[in-house]
C-alpha cells in the first residue's frame, strides 16, 4: 500500500509551528509522510528577540534553523527543508519555483497547506502562497520536465494568519488536533526566538476547538473537541455524497 504524503509550505521557520503544527503531527499519526518546507528562517522580520542580543545574521539563522528542526521533531514530521531565500523580502527566483516543482512531484502530496492569499502585515506570507498555487500548476504540467510523472490535483489549505479579519481568510475546515496537542505545545515551545506568542497560538487553538464543537453538532451535542485548526480551502472537492 503506497504511503500518504502532505507537504507544507512554509514562508519562514516558525509559521507551520504556529498555523498547522497540529496538522502535521495528526497526519503523520495517521501514517502520512508530512514534509515542511521553510522558504527562508525568517533571520530578518521575525528575529526581533535575537537580533536585541547583538547576534550576527549567520548566528540567527543557525539558531532559527535548530529551533524549526527540533520543532519539527516533536511534531515528528517526516522531513523538513530549508531553501534560505531570505526574507524582507523573501525572493523566490525561477530556480526555486523549480526546485519546489520537483519537490511537489517528488512528494506527491494528498494535499498542501501554506498561507492566506493576502496579508497586508506580511508580503512574504501571501508571495509565498501565490507562489505555492503558481508551482502546483507548473508541476501539473506535461510540457514540464517532459516524461515525468505530473502532479495530480492536491487541495490546497491556506493555515490561519495572524489577524485573520485583516487577510480576507473565511474558514471552511475545522481540524480537531486535541489528541496530538502536547505535541503541537513542545513544538511551540521550541521557537525559543518568538515565546510572545505561545499562549497566543493556546488561545487560537482553544477558540477554534469551540468552532469545532459547534459546527460538529451544536446545541445537540457536537463532538468534544478542547483544540483545533482553522483551514481554508482553495479548490473545490470532488464527492461522491455529502
Amino acid at each position: 500500500m503506497a504511503k500518504k504524503s502532505a507537504l507544507v509550505i512554509s514562508a519562514h521557520a516558525a509559521d507551520f509551528v504556529w498555523r498547522c503544527g497540529g496538522a502535521i503531527a495528526l497526519h503523520q499519526s495517521l501514517g502520512y509522510e508530512v514534509t515542511i518546507v521553510c522558504l527562508s528562517f525568517g533571520e530578518r522580520g521575525e528575529s526581533g528577540n535575537l537580533w536585541k542580543t547583538g547576534k550576527s545574521l549567520e548566528e540567527i539563522k543557525s539558531i532559527r534553523r535548530r529551533e524549526a528542526e527540533n520543532a519539527a521533531s516533536a511534531l515528528e514530521a517526516h522531513d523538513i527543508q530549508f531553501y534560505d531565500l531570505g526574507d524582507y523580502p523573501l525572493v523566490v527566483n525561477q530556480d526555486a519555483k523549480f526546485r519546489l516543482v520537483d519537490l511537489m512531484r517528488n512528494v506527491d502530496p494528498e494535499f498542501i497547506m501554506s498561507h492566506s492569499l493576502y496579508d497586508p502585515y506580511n508580503v512574504d506570507h501571501m508571495n509565498t502562497s501565490s507562489i505555492a498555487i503558481e508551482c502546483r500548476m507548473i508541476a501539473q504540467a506535461w510540457g514540464h520536465n517532459p516524461g515525468e510523472q505530473v502532479l495530480g490535483s492536491p487541495q490546497l489549505y491556506l493555515f490561519e494568519p495572524h489577524q485573520t479579519e485583516q487577510m480576507g481568510w473565511k474558514p471552511d475546515v475545522f481540524l480537531n488536533i486535541t489528541e496530538v496537542w502536547e505535541k503541537k505545545r513542545t513544538a511551540l515551545e521550541m521557537m525559543e526566538g518568538q515565546h510572545h506568542l505561545w499562549k497566543y497560538y493556546e488561545n487560537v487553538a482553544e477558540n477554534r476547538g469551540n468552532h469545532f464543537r459547534r459546527n460538529s453538532g451544536g446545541q445537540s451535542g457536537g463532538i468534544d473537541a478542547r483544540y483545533a485548526e482553522a483551514f481554508q480551502s482553495v479548490y473545490p472537492r470532488t464527492v461522491f455524497s455529502l
